[in-house]
């Protein structure tokens, strides 16, 4: 593969790339013959079907990611339902808090999303702006040219330039594009002339619109539920059994890889934007106390991170600071030793997959974007020809997904460990006169009880002054409810000394949570080429642990003598779990193998007259087409090692002698 930093300075051409992806079938759009033949309208759109390269790739993404993770972290792997009951999500805050903002073409019909809104049609005017400049300097240097672009009216060239301070808000703007709530956006749209791109009408101010499916479960339709919008609810609600499971040993990680739903608003970008895709969630649990630190931070302390922070965001930068995770966590740029592990880690993931490190960043999570169970997140960022798409993202949850639900449930999700030595501990306590409260309240009685016993600690304490003073306490029920007045006769609240054996806490949430579209789709920008002059010869250069075929099996001609080698070749590497496939159609050797470098296939053996004589066949390599000779057991060893990832390719050409020029 050519140099990347050669590549990364280049604009990349989508068109031959997603004409590959959709002549080979990496994907394809769902019901496309539908679409074609009744119109589907918008709606239907962000749905896709992976095809046998695409399905491929995506498995051994997948593979990759659970020997990286679940397997190196020795994590508790779960396979949760997609359907989730309402009060599920109105107990996690879904219902009322996970959505976008979103905006109407009131005569078009048409539905935007205001961030994505404001961020095109600036970046559409900035990229106005640049190609007025241009023109102008190049109208300076050719004058009197005929070029296509000097012909362009220099009103229309005059239009579309900005003056300096209208140039510099807009790059703020888009700096901290993240960081505007609903009204915020509606502000800009409104100050900034910004229309639907589509029909150059004006849109409705921006309102919520909640991204989850609804449906019902059960022929009553009486039961509410939704289609998850992520998996770790699920991981959450099931924490007491895997900290059963794990021997009540702390800090553990539990896993969870399924299909996600989220209802967009306005899908685009192929599989950038979609509503249904993968997921692949991690949800480590960490003991709040000692500064979240991690036993295995050592290890990464010294991988380097290319970090955008939130206060160069505010300052509407995008400048970024390339350090080690050790000193970002050091500078508390990085909040704690467990959040950035998994940074380093995620980073060493994309790396191994074959993603561009140049095409990199971690970005920190501004104030009003952060989710509503998140303190902290940043978002692995990879760099496409859409821009900057988010990956991964990782969120320090704290104490809110398990608290929420030991609330609601009254399950106690919480880790209790033995002291060494018992603790003295002073606290407040409230006494109810049982006896007396249950005829005078009646049917309240169990709800006041559940409401004392939910005061916390500076509660109780204002409560007890109160009473002491007044012989009275008034307690708030529930809107449903009237105040309830409760007598010293019937409550007495005071300090106690107990001995404590045993230590309480609810544990924190570091979540690492992978879009695994995306990442394949980024992947597959960031390692497509064609070669030198001829924008035909596409080529994938995959990696081979995750190519979707690691082997083409290739006979010089249609012999049959070449038969059986090619066939003891396919069963000698499957039986080794290496998947490989055989080419005996008409076409050249250099076309066939031309056709699998669109494939991403790294390897390629080709069998000849030589090798019905003495057993030898060559192979060849993807990307710098070189080819090396040995004996079948000698090219397979080669093979798996190379796989495996035990040999680079300059190792096979220092043991095997090489074989022509292609």
């Amino acid at each position: 593969m050519p140099d990347t930093t050669t590549l990364t300075s280049l604009p990349f051409d989508r068109t031959p790339f997603e004409s590959l992806l959709k002549r080979r079938v990496f994907f394809t759009e769902s019901f496309e013959i539908y679409r074609k033949a009744t119109n589907f309208n918008g709606d239907n759109k962000g749905l896709y079907d992976y095809g046998p390269p695409g399905c491929a790739l995506q498995a051994n993404i997948v593979d990759a990611w659970r020997k990286h993770f679940v397997l190196e972290e020795d994590m508790l792997e779960l396979d949760c339902t997609m359907l989730t009951p309402e009060e599920v999500f109105k107990t996690s805050g879904h219902v009322e808090k996970f959505a976008d903002w979103m905006c109407k073409d009131p005569i078009t019909g048409d539905y935007l999303r205001a961030d994505h809104l404001v961020e095109s049609v600036l970046e559409g005017r900035l990229d106005g702006d640049r190609r007025a400049r241009s023109l102008a300097i190049e109208k300076e240097e050719k004058a009197g040219s005929d070029s296509k672009k000097n012909k362009l009216k220099a009103k229309d060239v005059e239009a579309m330039r900005l003056d300096d301070p209208t140039k510099q808000e807009y790059e703020e703007i888009l700096a901290k594009i993240d960081n505007y709530d609903g009204p915020e956006l509606g502000e800009l749209i409104k100050r900034l002339n910004i229309r639907n791109p589509n029909s150059n009408n004006p849109v409705l101010p921006p309102i919520p619109f909640n991204l989850m499916f609804k449906t019902s479960i059960g022929p009553s339709a009486a039961a509410s539920a939704y289609l998850r919008p992520e998996t770790a609810q699920s991981q959450f609600v099931n924490f007491r059994k895997l900290l059963e499971y794990n021997q009540n040993q702390m800090p553990f990680a539990s896993a969870s890889i399924g299909k996600a739903f989220r209802n967009e608003i306005a899908p685009r970008s192929g599989l950038l934007r979609v509503r249904e895709f993968l997921l692949a969630e991690i949800e480590h649990f960490v003991d709040p106390d000692g500064g979240k630190k991690h036993e295995k931070f050592e290890e990464v302390r010294e991988v380097e991170l290319r970090l955008l922070d939130r206060e160069t965001q505010l300052a509407g930068q995008t400048d970024l600071r390339i350090m080690m995770i050790g000193e970002a966590v050091k500078q508390r740029i990085v909040d704690n030793e467990t959040l950035g592990y998994f940074l380093a880690r995620v980073r060493l993931f994309l790396q191994k997959l074959g993603v561009s490190m140049e095409k990199l960043r971690f970005r920190q999570h501004l104030a009003n974007e952060m989710a509503h169970y998140a303190t902290d997140c940043w978002d692995a960022e990879l760099l496409t020809s859409y821009g900057w798409i988010e990956c991964v993202g990782c969120a320090d949850r704290s104490v809110y997904d398990l608290t929420v639900h030991a609330k609601r449930t009254g399950e106690a999700l919480v880790v209790r460990e033995p002291l060494a030595e018992p603790l003295e501990v002073e606290e407040w306590q409230a006494m109810l006169d049982k006896k007396k409260l249950g005829p005078k309240f009646r049917k309240d009685a169990k709800t006041i009880e559940d409401a004392i016993a939910a005061l916390s600690q500076t509660a109780l304490e204002s409560a007890a002054a109160t009473l002491e003073k007044e012989e009275k306490i008034t307690l708030r029920l529930s809107d449903s409810h009237s105040d309830i007045t409760l007598s010293t006769d019937l409550i007495t609240i005071s300090q106690v000394t107990r001995l404590e054996h045993t230590r309480e806490y609810t544990p924190n949430v570091i979540e690492p949570s992978f879009g695994i579209g995306r990442i394949l789709y980024s992947l597959l920008e960031h390692v497509y080429w064609h070669r030198e002059g001829d924008v035909a010869r596409g080529v994938l250069s995959l990696p081979p642990s995750i190519a979707p075929t690691k082997v083409l099996l290739v006979p010089l001609s249609a012999q049959p003598a070449f038969l059986p080698i090619l066939r003891t070749l396919s069963r000698k590497l499957r039986a080794l779990g290496i998947s490989s496939r055989i080419d005996d159609s008409s076409a050249t050797i250099g076309k066939r193998y031309s056709r699998n470098d669109e494939l991403g296939t790294p390897f390629g053996v080709t069998v000849d007259f030589e090798s019905v004589k003495d057993g030898s066949v060559t192979l060849r390599e993807r990307d710098g087409m070189r080819q090396v000779r040995s004996s079948q057991e000698g090219v397979v060893e080669a093979i798996v090692r190379l796989v495996a990832g035990l040999e680079t390719w300059e190792d096979v050409e220092s043991r095997l002698p090489a074989f022509g020029v292609e």
